[in-house]
C-alpha cells in the first residue's frame, strides 16, 4: 500500500499520512517546518530559518534554539518514510520521494503553471488549484516572515481567482458568474481588473445597460476617493460595450499552439563504441515501455570512468528515429569537482529555450516553468538525455509529462527516488571485460600492433583495470606516438604509484598520472589551468587569457592535449573535460609556481569581464557606462563587432560568467563580481533570464557591501531591487529600492536618486499601479532637470509621457510627448524616438484622432524596425490596426493584424496571437 503524505500551508500547518495528523509540537515548531516546506526540496540557509521563525526578535541562542526544534522535527516525522528534514553545508532541506505531490502549495504552483500552459484544461486545472485551499495560508503561525509571506499568498490566491474568472468569461457555461463577481465587486470596490470582469460578464449576460450604468458610478468612486479616472484598460473596455465591438463575444477557449521546433541537441557520437551489449538490451527493452501507460526511464549508474555518458550517447544516437519529435540533452553536472550541481530551474530553462519558447512566454514561478515544460512535451515522443545527475531529486523535475517520452539519467550514485518513485529501471555498469578491452583499443590502434605482443598488450589492458576512460588515453596516446612499442607504455604505467586516487579507481589515477608525465612542460601546465577554469566549457580566447599564451600558443597546446585525450574540442572550438581528468587536473594546478594560479584566474576574470563590458556596450548603447579598471597584462578581450555577435558571444558564455561571478566571489574580488552582474543585466532582460538577474545582483549586493563605496552600494541594491520586480516580488523590490534611495539621499548622490526614482517607477508600473510609477517617474523628471543631464532627461520624459497617457492625463501627456520627441531627434536617440511616437499613437486613437494615429504609429514602426526589435514591431502592427478599423478601413485593418499575426506566430506568442485571430475573424471578409 502507498503511504500518502501531507503537508499542508494553505490554511492550518499540518502533515498527514493517510489522513491521519501527525503532532508537530508548538508553533515556532511548526514555523520552522513550514519554513522549509515553502522552498523544499531546496536548501534553507542556517540563517534565514532563523530570521524566518523569529525576525528581529531572535533569542540570544537562536541557531541553538533552532537546531533543537530540528531535531523535535525529525523526532515526530520519524514514523513519515516519505519526508524527513535533512542537514546540508549550511543549512536544511525537507525532502520527500515525490515533493511536488506533497506539499500543497508547491501542488497549487504546479497547477496553476500547466494552467498557463493549458488553455483548454485552463479552467479545470485552476479550480483545482484553488480547491486545495483550507483558509488563510499558514494559519495558527506569527511573525513578520509568516504575515508577509501570508500576504504574498494572498495575492497570490486572489490573482489565481482573477485568472478562473477569465477563463470562464471565454465559455457560456457558467450562469452563475455574474452573481459571483457582483460579490466580488462588493469586497473589493476600487479592484479594476474584478470591476473589468464584472462589465464583460454583465455584457455578455446581455445586461449592457448595467454594465455601462455600473462603469459610471465606479468612475465617479475613483474620482470621490483616489482623485483619478478609471485606468486605461477599463476605459477601452468601457468604449468597446458602448460601441457593441463584435469581438467582445464570448469564445470557446482553444488549446495553445505548441512551438514547432525539434530539438536536436545530442552530442556526437562517442567512436570507438564496443561491447556493452547485455546493457544495450536492457535499454533497448525500456524503450518499449515507451507509449505504454507509464514514462520509460532508464537509470545509468556507476563509478567515474565506467562510460556511462558513452554509453547513453551511443544508444541514444542508435535509436534517434524512433523519436521524431527530438531529442533534449543537459549534463546536470552533478559531480563537478569545482562547482554546485545544476539547479534543476536552470536545466528546465534551457529546455524551454530547445523548445523554441519565447523570453516573453515564460512564467516567472519555476515550478509553473517546470509545469510548462511537462505540458509542452505531453504528447510528444522525446528523448530526454540527463546525464551527470547529483541525484533524483535533481532529475526528478525534468521528467516528461507524457508517457510517449523516454529518458536516460547517467548518475554515480544509485537513483533511488526515481526507481521507486517513477519506476525508473535501474542499469547497472561495472568495468569493461578484458575482450572488451582489447576491443577497445584495436578500434583505435589496429589488431596488427596489439597482435605483435599478446602478453604486452594483457598488461596494458590490466593496468587500466576496464575503465573506458583509461582505456581512452592510453589509446590516445599510443595514436600519436604510432612508433612507440606497447612494451614501452607498459613498463611506464608499471612504474607508477596507483594509489593517488580512491582505491577503486587507482588504474584510472595511474593512467592520468602516466598521461600528465608524458606532457611537454608547456602543456601540462594549459592542462592544470584548464582544470580550474569555472564553467562547464572554455572557448579558445578565454583559453589564451587562462594561460597568457598567444591565440597560436594555445591551439598548439589544446590540440596536443585533445591528441591525448586529456581535452575534447567540439565543432564550436569549445573545450571540456572529463569530471574525473578535471579534478585530476585541478590537484595538479596546486603544483604551480607561486602566484601562477591566483595570476591566471584574474586574466580569465578580466578576459570576461572587460569581453562582457564591449557586448553590453553594443546591445545597451544608451544605459549609463561604469568605469572598469584595465585588464590584467596579456589579457586580450574577444572582438564583438556588432549587437549581433555579442548576443550569440552572451548565448554561449552565459553558464561561464555565471560561474566567474562565483568564482570572484570565492576569491574576494568584489569589484569583479558587481561589474560582472553590471555587464549581464541587459542581456538577462533581452533573452528573458530574470531569476539569473536576481542571482546575480543578490551576489552583486553582497560584494558592494564589502567595498568602501556608497555609490556602488547604492548600485548594487537598487539593481537587485530592479531584478526582484522582474520576477514578480514586488515588495522585496520597492524596499529595496527605497533602501538605495535613503543611502542616495543620505550621502546626497544625486545621479543614483534619480535611478532609484526610475527603478521605482518601473516597479510600481510592473505591480499595476500607474499611479504611483507616474508619480516616481515625474520625481526622476525633476531631478535629472536639477542635474542638467539632457539625455537621461529626456528618457525620463519619455516614460512620464508614457504613465500618463496611461492614467488618461491627455493633455499632460501630449505635451510631455511633444518635448521629448524634439529632445530624441535632437540627440538622435533613436529608442526613445520610436517609444514617444508610440504613446502619441495610442494618444490619439483615444482621443479620436485616428489619423494622426496611423501616422505616429507608422513612424514609430520604421524606428522600431532600423532597430531591429521585432518584438515591439508586432506590438505596433496590432495598435495600428484600431485606427485603420476605428475609421473603418477593415481592408487595412486587416492587413496590418495579419502581418503582426505572423510575428506573433513566429516569436510563438500565443495568447497574443490568439487574441488577434479573433478580431480578423471579428471584421469579416
Amino acid at each position: 500500500m502507498v503511504m500518502v503524505v501531507q503537508v499542508g500551508l494553505l490554511g492550518e500547518v499540518t502533515v498527514h499520512v493517510d489522513g491521519q495528523a501527525v503532532e508537530l509540537g508548538p508553533a515556532r515548531q511548526r514555523c520552522v517546518l513550514a519554513a522549509l516546506a515553502v522552498d523544499a526540496p531546496r536548501l534553507v540557509p542556517v540563517d534565514s530559518l532563523v530570521e524566518r521563525v523569529w525576525g528581529a526578535r531572535t533569542p540570544r541562542r537562536g541557531r541553538e534554539t533552532l537546531h533543537s526544534y530540528i531535531s523535535r522535527l525529525r523526532q515526530a516525522l520519524s514514523g513519515v518514510g516519505a519526508l524527513e528534514v535533512v542537514s546540508r553545508s549550511g543549512g536544511y532541506a525537507l525532502l520527500s520521494a515525490q515533493p511536488g505531490q506533497v506539499v500543497d502549495l508547491h501542488q497549487f504552483h504546479e497547477l496553476r503553471g500547466r494552467a498557463r500552459a493549458d488553455d483548454a484544461q485552463a479552467a479545470a486545472l485552476l479550480t483545482e488549484a484553488l480547491a486545495l485551499w483550507r483558509g488563510e495560508a499558514l494559519t495558527g503561525l506569527t511573525g513578520d516572515w509568516v504575515e508577509t509571506e501570508r500576504e504574498r499568498l494572498r495575492r497570490e490566491r486572489w490573482n489565481t481567482e482573477c485568472d478562473l474568472t477569465d477563463r470562464l468569461l471565454d465559455s457560456t457555461g457558467d450562469e452563475d458568474l455574474v452573481a459571483r463577481l457582483s460579490a466580488r465587486v462588493t469586497a473589493q470596490p476600487l479592484d479594476e481588473r474584478v470591476a473589468g470582469q464584472y462589465l464583460l460578464a454583465l455584457h455578455r449576460a446581455g445586461q449592457s445597460a448595467d454594465a455601462l450604468a455600473y462603469y459610471q458610478r465606479l468612475r465617479q468612486r475613483l474620482v470621490r476617493e483616489l482623485g483619478t479616472d478609471p485606468g486605461a484598460p477599463l476605459q477601452e473596455l468601457h468604449q468597446r460595450i458602448l460601441t457593441a465591438d463584435p469581438a467582445l463575444a464570448a469564445a470557446p477557449a482553444t488549446a495553445p499552439s505548441v512551438p514547432s521546433v525539434v530539438p536536436r541537441q545530442l552530442p556526437a557520437p562517442p567512436t570507438p563504441f564496443v561491447g556493452r551489449g547485455e546493457e544495450l538490451d536492457r535499454l533497448d527493452a525500456i524503450l518499449r515501455q515507451a507509449g505504454e501507460a507509464t514514462l520509460a526511464i532508464g537509470a545509468l549508474s556507476g563509478a567515474g570512468g565506467f562510460g556511462k555518458t558513452w554509453l547513453a550517447l551511443h544508444w541514444a544516437h542508435r535509436h534517434a528515429g524512433e523519436f521524431p519529435d527530438g531529442q533534449l540533452f543537459v549534463d546536470l553536472r552533478g559531480f563537478s569537482p569545482d562547482e554546485q550541481p545544476m539547479p534543476p530551474a536552470v536545466a528546465v530553462r534551457g529546455f524551454l529555450d530547445a523548445l523554441g519558447v519565447d523570453a516573453s512566454r515564460l512564467p516567472a514561478d519555476t515550478h509553473a516553468q517546470a509545469a510548462l515544460f511537462r505540458s509542452l512535451v505531453a504528447d510528444k515522443r522525446m528523448l530526454v538525455i540527463l546525464d551527470n545527475a547529483a541525484d533524483a531529486d535533481q532529475a526528478g523535475p525534468l521528467l516528461p509529462g507524457g508517457a510517449e517520452c523516454a529518458v536516460i539519467v547517467t548518475s554515480r550514485n544509485q537513483l533511488t527516488g526515481l526507481i521507486t518513485g517513477h519506476g525508473a529501471r535501474n542499469v547497472r555498469l561495472d568495468v569493461l571485460t578484458a575482450d572488451e578491452a582489447h576491443a577497445v583499443l584495436a578500434r583505435r590502434l589496429g589488431s596488427a600492433r596489439l597482435d605483435a605482443d599478446p602478453a604486452v598488450t594483457d598488461e596494458v589492458i590490466a593496468q587500466c583495470a576496464g575503465f573506458p576512460l583509461a582505456l581512452s588515453l592510453v589509446a590516445g596516446h599510443a595514436h600519436t606516438r604510432p612508433d612507440l612499442p606497447l612494451a614501452a607504455i607498459a613498463a611506464e604505467l608499471r612504474e607508477l604509484d596507483l594509489g593517488m586516487l580512491d582505491d577503486d579507481t587507482a588504474g584510472l589515477s595511474a593512467v592520468l598520472s602516466w598521461s600528465y608525465r608524458a606532457l611537454k612542460p608547456g602543456q601540462a601546465t594549459v592542462f592544470s589551468l584548464l582544470g580550474v577554469a569555472p564553467g562547464p566549457d572554455i572557448g579558445l580566447s578565454a583559453a589564451a587569457a587562462l594561460t597568457g599564451l598567444s591565440p597560436h600558443e594555445t591551439r598548439k597546446a589544446v590540440l596536443a592535449l585533445e591528441q591525448a585525450s586529456l581535452v575534447k574540442q567540439d565543432s564550436r572550438g569549445r573545450l571540456r573535460m572529463h569530471d574525473l581528468i578535471r579534478r585530476y587536473a585541478a590537484d595538479t594546478a596546486k603544483g604551480l609556481p607561486g602566484g601562477a594560479l591566483d595570476a591566471a584566474l584574474r586574466r580569465l576574470a578580466d578576459f570576461y569581464l572587460h569581453t562582457a563590458y564591449a557586448g553590453e556596450r553594443l546591445i545597451g548603447p544608451h544605459r549609463p557606462a561604469i568605469q572598469l579598471s584595465d585588464p590584467e597584462p596579456g589579457v586580450r578581450p574577444q572582438d564583438l563587432p556588432d549587437a549581433e555577435s555579442a548576443f550569440a558571444w552572451f548565448d554561449t558564455e552565459h553558464p561561464n560568467l555565471l560561474a566567474a561571478q562565483h568564482a570572484a566571489m570565492q576569491h574576494g574580488r568584489h569589484q569583479t563580481v558587481w561589474q560582472l552582474a553590471w555587464t549581464l543585466s541587459t542581456f538577462h532582460a533581452r533573452r528573458g533570464h530574470s531569476h539569473d538577474e536576481v542571482m546575480v545582483w543578490q551576489a552583486g549586493l553582497a560584494a558592494g557591501e564589502r567595498l568602501d563605496s556608497p555609490a556602488v552600494h547604492t548600485l548594487t541594491r537598487r539593481l537587485l531591487g530592479g531584478a526582484l520586480a522582474g520576477v514578480g516580488r514586488f515588495d522585496e523590490a520597492i524596499e529595496s529600492v527605497h533602501q538605495a534611495l535613503a543611502l542616495a539621499e543620505l550621502h546626497h548622490d544625486h545621479v543614483n536618486q534619480v535611478r532609484s526614482h526610475r527603478t521605482l517607477a518601473w516597479a510600481w508600473g510592473r505591480s499595476g499601479d500607474d499611479r504611483k510609477a507616474l508619480e516616481h517617474a515625474t520625481r526622476a523628471l525633476d531631478l535629472h532637470r536639477e542635474l542638467q543631464d539632457p539625455i537621461e532627461e529626456t528618457y525620463a520624459l519619455c516614460i512620464v509621457a508614457c504613465y500618463a497617457a496611461q492614467l488618461g492625463e491627455h493633455d499632460r501627456a501630449y505635451e510631455d510627448c511633444r518635448l521629448a520627441l524634439d529632445r530624441c531627434r535632437e540627440h538622435n536617440l533613436r529608442e526613445g524616438e520610436a517609444s514617444v511616437l508610440d504613446t502619441l499613437g495610442y494618444l490619439d486613437h483615444r482621443t479620436g484622432h485616428h489619423r494622426r494615429a496611423i501616422r505616429n504609429y507608422r513612424e514609430s514602426l520604421a524606428r522600431y524596425r532600423e532597430l531591429g526589435d521585432m518584438f515591439v514591431v508586432a506590438e505596433n502592427l496590432e495598435k495600428l490596426g484600431h485606427p485603420h478599423a476605428a475609421l473603418g478601413e477593415d481592408d487595412d485593418a486587416r492587413t496590418v493584424w495579419r502581418a503582426a499575426l505572423s510575428l506573433y506566430e513566429d516569436q510563438r506568442r500565443d495568447a497574443e496571437a490568439e487574441r488577434l485571430r479573433q478580431r480578423i475573424d471579428a471584421l469579416g471578409k
